[in-house]
């Protein structure tokens, strides 16, 4: 029997509840994929939260997975029964053992490319992407700061910016994601818990401050990483993982040195598949070169996934979380 998570009450990981799940015929323009591997991401835990709220009474939570089709619709050429695919930005769903999906959100995995390098990371591979080759395209001349760098996100990050040649300074939770994050091409950590990072990064750069902050914290970094930009520079805040960022008073940009303050959504990157089409070819081509790995820190069964989330929030987690599907 076919299983998916539910969500009847917006609140903490444990309102999330597992339920038989009956699929319909397969619609034309559509395919049916049965799950292999579903990535947890934190915008995952802000639709269960309700910080980011969801317009019906119950839902499936999750934006990415991949898997195999098993049955294709009417008017699908592009592919056939038995195709390795993926998806990483929505609809909101993926948790679940199958589903059907339109033909233009899924796209056929590379025979090159496994599991390890892709599973649980797709969203994260496409946020990337947007947030280094077309939200700010970065160059070697570069040197930005990012936060939570040994997270999901993070860690593909520093592995993208290495292939540009710009400097990365990364701040982490803890001495053992900070050699993580430098393993995967962090020049300087700042392990935040024990140093003010913006003391640091004024040290590490001469105090003439980095050009981006690509902050997916939120509240407890946003108006510090404000004061790390020099003259001129960008703030990406792209997420909310201590929750929203505060207030701005926009006059004070100016006297901070004419800043720039960006509040993206992936989304709005890839909201056709032409510019989907483009990310994937540079996402599967950059890992064929091995040039960028996806991180599977921890797996949990889907009937776990309250675990899952718990942890995710309570930064237990290393790189990638990836829900199984037996």
């Amino acid at each position: 029997m076919s299983k998916k998570i539910i969500v009847k009450e917006r609140g903490g990981p444990d309102s999330m509840k597992i339920v038989d799940n009956v699929l319909n015929e397969t619609p034309k323009d559509c395919v049916k994929i049965k799950h292999d591997l579903i990535g947890v991401n934190f915008i995952d835990t802000y639709h269960r939260s309700g910080l980011y709220p969801i317009d019906t009474n119950s839902f499936t939570p999750g934006m990415e997975a991949i898997g195999y089709i098993t049955e294709i619709g009417d008017n699908v050429e592009d592919f056939k029964v038995g195709d390795k695919v993926c998806y990483g930005n929505g609809p909101i769903g993926s948790y679940c053992s199958e589903r059907i999906m339109e033909k233009e959100t899924v796209f056929k995995i590379p025979n090159y490319i496994d599991d390890k390098s892709l599973a649980g990371s797709v969203l994260r591979y496409l946020t990337v992407w947007y947030l280094v080759e077309k939200l700010y395209k970065l160059t070697k001349e570069d040197v930005v700061l990012f936060h939570a760098a040994a997270g999901g996100v993070g860690l593909l990050f520093c592995q993208w910016v290495k292939t540009v040649g710009a400097t990365i300074i990364g701040t982490v939770s803890s001495d053992e994601k900070g050699q993580l994050a430098k393993k995967f091409g962090c020049d300087y950590v700042i392990n935040y818990k024990n140093e003010n990072f913006q003391k640091e990064v004024n040290k590490i750069t001469d105090k003439k401050g980095v050009s981006v902050v690509y902050d997916g914290v939120g509240k407890n970094t946003f108006h510090e990483s404000l004061k790390c930009l020099s003259k001129k520079g960008l703030m990406v805040s792209f997420g909310n993982a201590s929750g929203p960022a505060p207030d701005l008073n926009v006059s004070s940009l100016g006297p901070l040195g004419s800043l720039f303050v960006t509040r993206p959504t992936l989304l709005d990157y890839t909201n056709n598949r032409k510019d989907l089409e483009e990310a994937f070819l540079k996402i599967f081509s950059l890992i064929k070169d091995k040039k960028i790995t996806s991180n599977v820190g921890q797996v949990y069964p889907l009937e776990k996934c309250s675990l899952a989330h718990h942890d995710l929030e309570n930064r237990l987690t290393k790189g990638s979380t990836v829900l199984s599907v037996k």
